[in-house]
């Protein structure tokens, strides 16, 4: 079955649909039915390409067309399109280029016009860029003509049905048993963490399972600026979006106005889902004015490397002189566990380290777990683990 055949059918079934009256995903499914049945070329065809032809051509119209089979294979974590005939995806870690393609550009920006309209958004060449996030949760980022030069590209970050816990991760080596029992400690206490790491390194993924600690009588709330945190458990739960502004530049909700308004409603700890710019310094002062136990993300090389982008992150918010944001930040944050993804592309929890406090200058940090490449494992340090924030001591032997 040539692709001008398929072209051919999706245009018979277009045609019987009541334009009047938008017809479900069933009646479309039931008109396709109807007409593979009455076409005589396709009946020569066997049950198994009569299916396929049916779930291809639904996918062309209701579907994202050739996207939908990577989209619907649970091993694959990304889908990068640059453009029509270049479509390539993560599994496992590993990128790999499809063999996929687009009819034309025009079906292309027909499929990523279909889905930025899901949840009523536009982008367009006066808006050539747009983030959104699809109802499974799947994040989509967009950047059309004249911004992108090889046609419309489309990433698409995909997330897992079923989270991680924190179990899991230690089956699986991204974390060793005793440090995760630290961390448990450190989150059951109250204490302020922020998880660093680069691009895919699983920030988001550690968070959800970090998240799994907090007890569960406390009243938590979220800030993102695409929902991705899956937190569970929580009863008192309460869940914040940023908003772009529209193609007019207004009505924006930044995560700098949802830290601020959070405030106001009684939370006893605000997990912001990766902090980039001012809204830092809304969160350190949250963090420093009672709200003990809040979580956080941040793209970073190394645990000191996340207390630069912190310093400057802050002074893109507000002109300060650098010792007074290095003291808040040494008051505000008392743990960052730093994450990486090896040469074998597995995610590891590479370090967790002690923000002790702020002298002569500097911030004095205290490594409490490293991991070894030489014995590929998350070592324990000898260190003492001293918060000076919050005057609790715990002894990393488990005493």
């Amino acid at each position: 079955m040539n692709m001008s055949k398929i072209d051919k059918m999706k245009d018979k079934i277009i045609s019987s649909i009541d334009v009047e009256n938008e017809a479900s995903d069933d009646e479309i499914k039931e008109i396709i039915d109807e007409i593979i049945l009455k076409d005589s070329e396709i009946k020569k065809i066997s049950i198994a390409e009569k299916l396929r032809l049916k779930k291809e051509i639904f996918h062309s119209i209701r579907g994202m067309d050739v996207l939908q089979e990577l989209l619907e294979n649970e091993e694959i974590t990304e889908i990068m399109v640059n453009g029509v005939d270049s479509v390539f995806y993560e599994m496992n870690g590993e990128i790999f280029k499809s063999k996929l393609s687009f009819k034309s550009e025009e079906k292309l920006q027909d499929i990523i016009q279909q889905i930025v309209s899901r949840v009523n958004r536009r982008v367009n060449e006066a808006t050539p860029i747009v983030d959104i996030r699809l109802k499974d949760g799947s994040r989509v980022n967009v950047v059309l003509n004249p911004i992108a030069i090889n046609g419309p590209i489309i990433t698409i970050r995909k997330f897992p049905k079923e989270r991680l816990s924190m179990d899991k991760l230690i089956e699986i080596g991204a974390i060793t048993i005793e440090a995760a029992k630290a961390l448990e400690i450190f989150v059951k206490a109250g204490y302020n963490i922020f998880i660093s790491g680069g691009t895919g390194s699983g920030k988001t993924t550690f968070l959800n399972a970090l998240s799994d600690y907090i007890p569960k009588n406390e009243r938590i709330i979220t800030i993102e600026d695409s929902a991705e945190l899956q937190i569970t458990g929580i009863e008192n739960l309460v869940r914040l979006e940023m908003r772009q502004a529209n193609s007019q530049g207004e009505n924006e909700i930044t995560i700098r106005d949802l830290i601020r308004a959070s405030l106001r409603m009684r939370p006893d700890r605000i997990i912001v889902g990766e902090v980039r710019g001012a809204e830092t310094l809304d969160m350190l002062q949250a963090m420093n004015t009672g709200h003990d136990g809040s979580l956080s993300t941040g793209h970073a090389n190394s645990p000191k490397d996340m207390l630069s982008r912190l310093e400057t992150m802050v002074l893109m918010g507000i002109d300060m002189p650098l010792a007074a944001i290095k003291g808040q930040i040494a008051a505000g944050v008392d743990i960052i566990v730093h994450l990486g993804r090896l040469r074998n592309r597995a995610r590891k929890v590479l370090e967790i380290t002690e923000v002790v406090d702020y002298s002569d200058g500097d911030i004095k940090l205290n490594p409490l777990y490293k991991f070894d490449f030489d014995e590929m494992v998350l070592m324990k340090t000898d260190n003492e683990l001293v918060n000076s924030n919050k005057m609790m001591f715990y002894k990393m032997n488990g005493d």
